[in-house]
């Protein structure tokens, strides 16, 4: 079973207002991202933020770890509710590949370009709280190389939306 987490609990101090409720086709980004993952998990959750249109997590052990942060309480909530693996994408993931989880497999992985997207095995919990405890970099390119985890490349670069301009541009892409 695949438990699915949108990482929606950063500042979107680029963006100018939160990044996760702005509008596209007449939704938000985040149930866009909420969306794209039900498609290929049987459940999905949001951490990060209080308000979702998926039930959410506090970022573990508390605010302002970064992605690692959401990561680590989505993996939590994934191993205590039996979960065997955790899709992870950010709340502007909105152009996903269909063949996504086939890239992804075998776990641990990540799109190269957005290592937030990636499929863990919810073994992994430890080793994310090890590196959250730690003195250092708490990065997703830590925990990558602490896990052997693979860079999938070949992906076409899934949006990466940090300001109104990028928001735009991307529309504008997918319009063509």
């Amino acid at each position: 079973m695949i438990l699915g987490a949108v990482l929606a609990g950063g500042q979107s101090s680029r963006f100018g207002s939160d990044k996760a409720l702005a509008e596209f086709r007449g939704h938000t980004l985040l149930a866009h991202a909420v969306d794209t993952l039900s498609g290929w998990c049987e459940h999905v959750i949001v951490v990060g933020r209080e308000t979702a249109p998926a039930p959410t997590l506090p970022d573990w052990p508390r605010a302002g770890m970064g992605p690692l942060g959401g990561i680590a309480a989505a993996l939590h909530h994934a191993r205590d509710e039996g979960y065997e693996f955790l899709l992870t994408c950010g709340v502007d993931s909105l152009d996903l590949p269909e063949n996504l989880l086939e890239l992804l497999t075998p776990a641990p992985a990540f799109v190269a370009a957005q290592p937030i997207i990636g499929l863990w095995p919810s073994t992994i919990v430890g080793t994310v709280e090890d590196i959250l405890h730690a003195e250092g970099s708490h990065s997703l390119k830590r925990l990558t190389a602490a896990i052997g985890a693979r860079a999938v490349t070949g992906v076409a670069d899934p949006a990466n939306i940090n300001t109104q301009a990028d928001l735009a541009a991307l529309e504008r892409r997918l319009s063509d």
